[in-house]
């Protein structure tokens, strides 16, 4: 029988789409504002799937503390324990920890696993092909900005700021025609 289950195992990790993490801080002590809806109707419509979901909080002391997910705030309104089982094992005590050093102190965070459900049938077609995934990262709104403004006026590339290739002839087809910025047919 265990035989099973890590066949069973093995099946559903080949078919699963990319895994990806975020370190949210809140700007005070607890979670607020619309963001847990708009979490949920990513989960609602298959987009995502958490994995992982975990509240910490760096102390003014510099120390770390697990927050319990129901009702964070104290207030009644916002109750995050819709995700007190997504707990796969793969987020540890020490990612916690990791993630809660990046806190301001006195300010608290959420960590999420998540799967990119919406890649999984290219993750498996690809994989079915030998193909394997060997980078991937994130371009942060700000740099995106900074290359757009910069294009415009003329500037150019940001000297010693790495940039795929690909990202530059999208950020600068933006720059030129937001609307055919994806479209190279």
């Amino acid at each position: 029988m265990a035989n099973h289950r890590r066949d069973v195992g093995t099946v559903e990790l080949e078919e699963m789409g990319s895994i990806d993490y975020l370190v949210i801080e809140f700007p005070e002590c607890h979670p607020a504002g619309e963001s847990l809806p708009l979490l949920l109707d990513l989960v609602d419509r298959r987009i995502i799937r958490i994995l992982d979901f975990a509240l910490v909080k760096r102390e003014f002391d510099g120390s770390m503390s697990l927050l319990g997910l129901a009702d964070a705030d104290g207030d009644g309104e916002w109750d995050l324990s819709v995700f007190e089982g997504a707990s796969s094992g793969v987020l540890g005590l020490d990612d916690i920890d990791e993630a809660g050093q990046t806190l301001e102190p006195g300010r608290s965070a959420a960590v999420l696993v998540y799967e990119n459900r919406w890649a999984a049938p290219l993750a498996v077609a690809l994989r079915r092909g030998g193909a394997q995934l060997v980078s991937s990262g994130r371009i942060p709104l700000e740099a995106i900005l900074a290359s757009l403004d910069a294009t415009e006026t003329g500037a150019g590339e940001h000297v010693g700021e790495f940039r795929p290739a690909s990202t530059r002839h999208i950020l600068i087809d933006s720059a030129a025609s937001p609307d055919t910025a994806l479209d190279r047919g």
